[in-house]
């Protein structure tokens, strides 16, 4: 059982996924202000996300659990180890401290506190590489936690920053990140007419990551379950 009662979960949930997403938008808003190329701004932007993954499952991990992302609290609402109850609050609380990390990065750059993306980030090749970034994420928890916890910060930061190059997306794998990333219009954003392509694209792929590793790695049971978890 968890030491830490649901309002300190929250918090950790809410500050963690604020400070992720501060590092998303602010590295993407320093990187494009100081370079015009391209590959060289998406590189500025990738390794700041990477490491602040590993420092905040590191460090709020314990407290509850670092999803900071509502497809994996999701997964583990469907594994049975999150209620319905504190699975609906945990989301919440990632896409509240989502929308925070936008606006401290606003602030921080002296730019409007909210501020619609006109990003387009749509269609087929995108909603694919979105559910390819978030079953890869799923599953690298997942795998993870099964055979060396200690390591899932760095497998998640590591993952998250060859998923940023490999995915024609840029690997968002968050429907909280992807929704506090349409109110910022920099170099991270994404339209806000974009988003349930993204979240849906997300979601599914989160899906059958649990359904595949769940059979992957001999949990039969918990994987029917959360097949007829999912169907209910």
């Amino acid at each position: 059982m968890n030491e830490f009662d649901l309002p300190r979960r929250l918090a950790a949930e809410a500050l963690g996924t604020a400070l992720l997403v501060a590092t998303v938008v602010g590295s993407g808003i320093m990187a494009e202000s100081l370079t015009k190329d391209v590959a060289l701004a998406l590189l500025g932007n990738t390794l700041p996300t990477g490491a602040i993954l590993v420092v905040l499952i590191t460090i709020l991990g314990p407290v509850s659990g670092a999803h900071f992302n509502p497809a994996v609290s999701l997964v583990f609402a469907l594994k049975r180890e999150l209620t319905p109850r504190d699975t609906l609050a945990y989301i919440l609380a990632q896409i509240a401290g989502g929308i925070a990390g936008t606006m401290i990065a606003h602030a921080m750059f002296a730019l409007p506190l909210i501020d619609a993306s006109l990003k387009m980030r749509t269609g087929g090749a995108q909603w694919f590489a979105e559910g390819v970034a978030a079953f890869g994420l799923v599953a690298t928890v997942l795998g993870g936690i099964r055979f060396n916890r200690a390591a899932v910060p760095w497998l998640v930061g590591l993952y998250i920053t060859a998923a940023y190059w490999f995915t024609a997306s840029t690997s968002f794998a968050n429907p909280a990140v992807a929704i506090a990333r349409s109110m910022t219009n920099t170099f991270s954003g994404i339209r806000p007419a974009d988003l349930p392509g993204f979240i849906i694209a997300e979601t599914s792929g989160a899906l059958v990551a649990l359904l595949f590793m769940g059979w992957l790695l001999g949990g039969k049971g918990w994987a029917s379950a959360a097949m007829k978890e999912a169907r209910s």
